[in-house]
C-alpha cells in the first residue's frame, strides 16, 4: 500500500482522480483472481514445480517492468499482469510443499515457513520504503531479490503424490528415495506394489476438470462453503492492510506494526493447528477478530491508541484464521484436485479482495462503517466454518471418494439401496416377510 501510495502521489492522483486509488489496488487483485483460475488447473496438468517456477518469472520480470511506466494505464495494465503470477506461485508453492512434506513438518511449512517468512517481507516493506521515497527505486529493490531463487529449480523436487496421480510412479519412486537418502531413511526395495503399479499403467489416466468440484453432492458443499470462507476472510485482512495509512500516527509505524501483529497471529495459528480441531480453531479466531472489529465504534474518538490497539487485534484474528484456511482447505480436498480446489478458493478469496479497497473507501463517508461491515461478515463466516468437516488428524485423501463429509450430510447408502430392490424384484415376498 505504501509502495501504491507513492504512485499515486508521483502522478497525482489526488481530489477529481481519487477514484484511481481504490481501482488500482483493484486491478492488482484483478490480475491475482485470474491468476487463481488458471493457475490450479495448469498446476495440476502440467505440475507443482513446473507453474511456480514459470509464474515466479512473470512476477518478477512484469514488476521490473513497471520501473519504467510512463502512465497510470501503463502501471496498472502490468500490475495486472504481476498480480497473476503473484498469487500462481504462492498457489503452487503453498500446494507442493503441502503434499511433499509429512504431516507434522507440513503444519509448520504452512504457518511458520511460509507466513512468517510473508510477515517478514511485509515488516521489510515500510522499511524500504522509508529509506527509498522514489516508488521507481523503491519497486527495484523489491523486484531485484525475485533472481535468487532461480537456483532452486535444481533443488525443489516436483509432488511425488502429483506424479503417482499421473500414473508416473517411476519418476515418483526416484524423488522418494533420494529423500529418504537425504534424511538418512534405508528406503525399501519396493515402494509401491507390483500390482497396483500394473494396474495403475495399464489403466486409462482419468483426467481431472474444475467440474469435479461441484460434481458430487459432498465436494460441491465443501467448494461452496470454501468460497464463502476465503472470500470473506480476504475482505477482512486486505480490508485493514489497506486501511492502514487512514489510521491516526505515522502511516510508516503503522504499516510496520501491521506487518509486525502477523507474527504472533501465524505462530498461535501453528499452536492450534498442531493441537487443536480446525473447524473450533479457526471459528474462535474468526469471532475475536469479527466482534474486535465491531467494538471499535464504541471507543471515543480521542483514545487514538486504543482504536490502533483494536485494529490490530482484529488483523490478529483475522490473519490467524487465513493461515489456517489454507491448511484445512487443502486437507479437505483430494489429491487429484487439492490445486485446483485450493485455486478455486483462492480466486473467490481475490473477489473479496477485489471489493476490499471499496470497503476502505466507505470510510470517507464514515469511519466506522468498514469496521461494522467487516466484523459482521467474519462473525458470520466463524459460524459457517463450524459446518465443514473435521480433518484434525486424518490422512490427506487421494481420490474424492475418500473425502470427509459436511457436517449435517447425510449418507446415501445407494449400494444397500439397490441391493435390496433388485432382492424384492427377483423376490416379492421378500417384501411381505418384513412388513409389519
Amino acid at each position: 500500500m505504501l509502495r501504491l501510495t507513492l504512485f499515486l502521489l508521483q502522478w497525482n492522483l489526488v481530489c477529481d482522480d481519487d477514484w484511481k486509488a481504490p481501482l488500482t489496488a483493484s486491478l492488482f487483485f484483478v490480475g491475482v483472481l485470474v491468476g487463481s483460475f488458471i493457475s490450479g488447473q495448469l498446476s495440476d496438468k502440467f505440475g507443482r514445480k513446473k507453474v511456480l517456477f514459470a509464474t515466479m518469472g512473470v512476477q518478477t520480470g512484469f514488476s521490473f517492468l513497471q520501473v519504467f511506466s510512463t502512465s497510470w494505464e501503463m502501471f496498472s495494465v502490468l500490475f495486472v499482469i504481476v498480480g497473476m503470477g503473484q498469487i500462481s506461485n504462492y498457489v503452487a508453492a503453498f500446494v507442493l510443499g503441502t503434499e511433499i512434506l509429512g504431516k507434522t513438518v507440513r503444519i509448520i511449512f504452512c504457518t511458520l515457513g511460509v507466513c512468517i517468512f510473508y510477515a517478514i517481507g511485509y515488516m521489510l516493506l515500510p522499511l524500504f520504503a522509508y529509506f527509498i521515497r522514489d516508488w521507481r527505486m523503491l519497486l527495484l529493490a523489491l523486484t531485484l531479490p525475485g533472481l535468487l531463487c532461480i537456483p532452486l529449480w535444481w533443488v525443489v523436487p516436483e509432488s511425488p503424490r502429483w506424479l503417482i496421480s499421473q500414473g508416473r510412479l517411476q519418476e515418483a519412486e526416484i524423488i522418494i528415495r533420494k529423500a529418504a537418502k537425504t534424511n538418512g531413511i534405508t528406503a525399501p526395495d519396493v515402494i509401491f506394489d507390483p500390482m497396483e503399479l500394473q494396474e495403475m499403467t495399464s489403466q486409462k489416466q482419468q483426467t481431472h476438470t474444475i467440474l469435479d468440484l461441484v460434481r458430487t453432492q459432498n465436494i460441491r458443499f465443501v467448494t461452496i462453503m470454501s468460497v464463502i470462507l476465503w472470500m470473506i476472510i480476504s475482505v477482512g485482512y486486505f480490508g485493514l492492510s489497506l486501511d492502514t495509512p487512514n489510521l491516526h500516527g505515522d502511516a510508516y509505524v503503522n504499516c510496520f506494526l501491521s506487518a509486525v501483529i502477523e507474527v504472533p497471529a501465524y505462530v498461535i495459528a501453528w499452536v492450534l493447528l498442531r493441537n487443536l480441531p480446525r473447524r473450533y480453531s479457526m471459528a474462535a479466531a474468526l469471532f475475536l477478530g469479527g466482534c474486535v472489529l465491531l467494538f471499535i465504534q464504541l471507543v471515543p474518538a480521542h483514545l487514538h491508541v486504543l482504536s490502533i490497539i483494536l485494529v490490530m487485534l482484529g488483523k490478529f484474528g483475522i490473519t490467524s484464521s487465513f493461515s489456517m484456511v489454507y491448511v484445512y482447505t487443502a486437507e479437505l480436498y483430494p489429491t487429484v484436485v487439492r490445486n485446483m480446489g485450493v485455486g478455486a478458493s483462492s480466486m473467490a478469496s481475490r473477489l473479496g479482495s477485489i471489493l476490499s479497497p471499496y470497503f476502505v473507501y466507505l470510510g470517507a463517508y464514515d469511519r466506522f462503517l468498514p469496521y461494522i461491515l467487516m466484523g459482521s461478515l467474519t462473525v458470520l463466516t466463524g459460524i459457517l466454518t463450524l459446518f465443514l468437516p473435521e480433518s484434525y488428524g486424518t490422512p490427506l485423501p487421494d481420490t474424492i471418494e475418500q473425502m470427509l463429509r459436511v457436517k449435517g450430510l447425510k449418507h446415501r447408502h445407494t449400494s444397500n439401496s439397490t441391493r435390496v430392490s433388485k432382492d424384492e424384484e427377483e423376490n416379492p415376498a421378500i417384501l411381505k416377510s418384513t412388513s409389519f
